[in-house]
């Protein structure tokens, strides 16, 4: 799988001097996204409907305006996937007593079982995945994640000091 994966980014980077830190980010989250879609088939959802349901607390509802930022998804995509759940019998919504104009989104009883499949789903990933990378490598892998997030957050990528201290 992997000299696969790697022929792949050289005959896709043929023109360039070297892989970039962005493809390999994208090329990695797409072949993960696609993971979790077939898998979510299996059970009549998508990874999106499954991250919802993650995103969503399961015993105190979550504030519809809060969803969005919370997963990183722009309202009328988010609008569209609460729809489909609540027509799955997935969540319900309810007024929200702090904000008379707000919603809070409740899972119902299916929605919770639902929460638990995407949950193993992606406990079983976390498995895998530490069953075949050692501690150390992990470590600074989530270290460098970490360093780029935090660079895209505070804007220090397109500046002209790229350097952080």
């Amino acid at each position: 799988m992997h000299n696969i994966f790697f022929l792949y980014l050289v005959a896709k980077l043929r023109h360039m001097k070297e892989i970039t830190i962005d493809y390999v980010l994208r090329a990695t989250w797409q072949a993960v996204a696609k993971m979790y879609n077939e898998e979510a088939k299996g059970f009549g959802s998508t990874m999106a409907v499954g991250f919802t349901l993650l995103s969503i607390d399961p015993k105190t509802g979550t504030p519809s305006t809060a969803l969005g930022p919370k997963m990183g998804m722009e309202a009328t995509s988010l609008s569209r996937i609460l729809k489909r759940m609540e027509d799955m019998g997935l969540i319900h919504r309810k007024p929200n007593p702090a904000d008379g104009r707000g919603v809070l989104i409740y899972l119902t009883d299916f929605g919770l079982e639902k929460r638990e499949d995407s949950k193993d789903a992606v406990l079983h990933f976390n498995d895998a995945v530490k069953a075949n990378i050692p501690t150390e490598k992990l470590d600074a892998f989530f270290e460098v994640m970490e360093t780029i997030n935090r660079l895209v957050v505070e804007k220090k990528i397109y500046t002209k000091d790229t350097t952080t201290n």
